[in-house]
């Protein structure tokens, strides 16, 4: 209780004179700032702890989810690997993952770094997205194949 009307004291001070000089929102983003840099400490890097600073004073802190995503791809693409995203009805086994990607690696020349979603709507079998490229072997991706077949057919 003690700190908190310690705090409120200083703030008071610190709000009259962003007042006066008419810096009210400045103050504030800077003091921000400052209480990002003393809770960060040195468990970030500068590089890291800049660029969230950077988003905070240009007001963009909505996009750091994205740069981070955007970042990760950068960061693979500079090991010299792809994204791989398997989805499949079942939980896969350590082998069998090991031996898909293995396959894929191969048959595309490439290295890939997956990741795996459990999709019980698939039925069976697995849905691997490379890039923009989709390969389904699920059931339910045959089901729909073959509806669109016959239902083509028809008409």
């Amino acid at each position: 209780m003690q700190n908190e009307s310690l705090a409120r004291r200083y703030a008071t001070a610190v709000y009259g004179l962003a007042k006066d000089t008419n810096q009210v929102e400045r103050v504030g983003n800077d003091l921000d700032s400052i209480a990002l840099l003393q809770a960060f400490g040195s468990r970030v890097s500068e590089v890291a702890l800049h660029t969230v600073l950077l988003l905070v004073r240009k007001r963009r802190e909505k996009i750091l989810d994205a740069l981070v995503t955007e970042y990760r791809k950068l960061e693979m693409a500079g090991r010299g690997a792809e994204p791989l995203v398997i989805s499949s009805a079942r939980d896969l086994s350590g082998e069998e993952l090991r031996s898909l990607v293995e396959r894929l690696e191969r048959l595309y020349g490439k290295k890939f770094e997956p990741t795996v979603h459990r999709d019980p709507a698939l039925i069976g079998g697995v849905r691997i997205a490379m890039g923009d490229r989709v390969v389904d072997g699920s059931v339910a991706g045959r089901l729909e194949e073959l509806t669109r077949t016959l239902f083509g057919a028809t008409h």
